[in-house]
């Protein structure tokens, strides 16, 4: 294969820790790998024996370069400075994508002169603090371009004053979530609802959790199921218990991906009702959930946030107030009265999302 321009994505994560951020970065980097340019990765090792990284990084088609590790994480900082001068020279294309990945990037474009390309997902360009956004929107003045995942996202950017902004929706592998060998589950639940991500304030699980009274008036047997790193696990389990409602909610934990799809397939309803916190932190789109549509499962999520561009609304889903019980009620009855309908449309919005189709819009920046 002869290979066009060289390209180092310069990530805050990457796989196989879970993550938003990381797993946009991978199926980035694949698809401009399919497409014949020359991929490097540079992102932090997450473990601290390095062992978990390393046998994922040898399955990768292209170059990964990992900041190993260390407690004083200032050291992490300057080697990651260092790693990226070192890798600037071998490459034509820098992508930066993470709060801390577009401040050193913007940094050394003082240094050196390439194409420097930005990828937008929310909570970085959504500071509270007016230090720290003040900050970013002088990084992002050092891009050519700047990539927004979201609608949602490019208006926050344009209110910094910003321009030179391109919106291209995050995807997913859908023959990734096509090619599984599904099981049954005997998720419990009648419907049975998943919320995929960390668990914490930002993806919304207590605001599902603190509708449930409500919504088992209506569906007795109905269940609550959240994936993922179980953060605020305990925080958010004491608000059931005191509602009256922990029969109604299970956490699962972090799962593996053969496991995820095997819930997602015995899903009825994938919910992701995410709140703004009071630092910004925001949700710039919402890739679990055309995860979820690939598998033909419908979702209900939250008005205000990058999910609008997520859900394709009162067709793949239902857009709500993310605090209103009735509107809940309501869309979960409208969904399973219609199921075969929002289904069937949930895994065409999927396969108009696989990066396949995306990449096309990053190659026509790109060239």
């Amino acid at each position: 294969m002869s290979f066009k321009k060289r390209i180092l994505i310069v990530t805050s994560e990457f796989p196989p820790q879970p993550g938003g951020i990381g797993n946009h970065a991978r199926n980035l980097a694949k698809a401009l790998h399919n497409k014949g340019y020359q991929m490097q990765v540079l992102s932090d090792q997450r473990s601290y024996d390095g062992l978990e990284e390393q046998k994922f990084d040898n399955s990768e088609p292209y170059d990964i370069k990992r900041i190993k590790r260390h407690r004083l994480r200032i050291l992490m900082y300057v080697q990651r400075i260092l790693v990226l001068f070192r890798s600037l020279k071998s490459n034509d294309i820098i992508i930066a994508s993470g709060k801390f990945s577009l401040w050193i990037v913007a940094f050394v474009s003082l240094f050196y002169r390439k194409s420097y390309l930005a990828v937008t997902h929310g909570t970085e360009v959504n500071f509270e603090n007016k230090v720290l956004s003040a900050s970013i929107t002088k990084a992002l003045k050092r891009f050519d371009q700047i990539i927004a995942v979201s609608n949602f996202t490019k208006e926050i950017i344009i209110e910094k004053g910003l321009s030179k902004i391109t919106v291209i929706p995050n995807g997913i592998d859908y023959l990734q979530f096509q090619s599984k060998e599904i099981s049954p589950d005997n998720l419990t639940g009648n419907p049975s609802l998943v919320t995929v991500g960390n668990v914490t304030e930002r993806k919304g699980q207590l605001n599902v959790i603190r509708h449930l009274s409500v919504l088992k008036t209506q569906f007795p047997e109905l269940h609550y199921h959240c994936v993922g790193l179980p953060t605020n696990k305990e925080e958010f389990l004491k608000v059931a218990e005191r509602l009256g409602v922990e029969d109604h909610v299970t956490f699962h934990g972090r799962v593996s991906e053969e496991r995820l799809v095997n819930i997602l397939s015995n899903t009825d309803i994938f919910i992701m009702l995410s709140s703004v916190t009071d630092t910004g932190d925001v949700e710039g789109f919402g890739i679990a959930i055309i995860e979820a549509n690939a598998i033909g499962v419908p979702a209900i999520g939250s008005k205000g946030c990058g999910i609008e561009d997520a859900i394709n609304n009162n067709t793949t889903g239902i857009l709500i107030d993310p605090k209103d019980s009735d509107a809940f009620l309501k869309a979960i009855e409208t969904i399973t009265i219609n199921y075969e309908s929002f289904s069937k449309s949930a895994q065409q919005w999927a396969k108009d999302h696989d990066w396949s189709v995306l990449v096309n819009a990053y190659t026509k920046l790109i060239n």
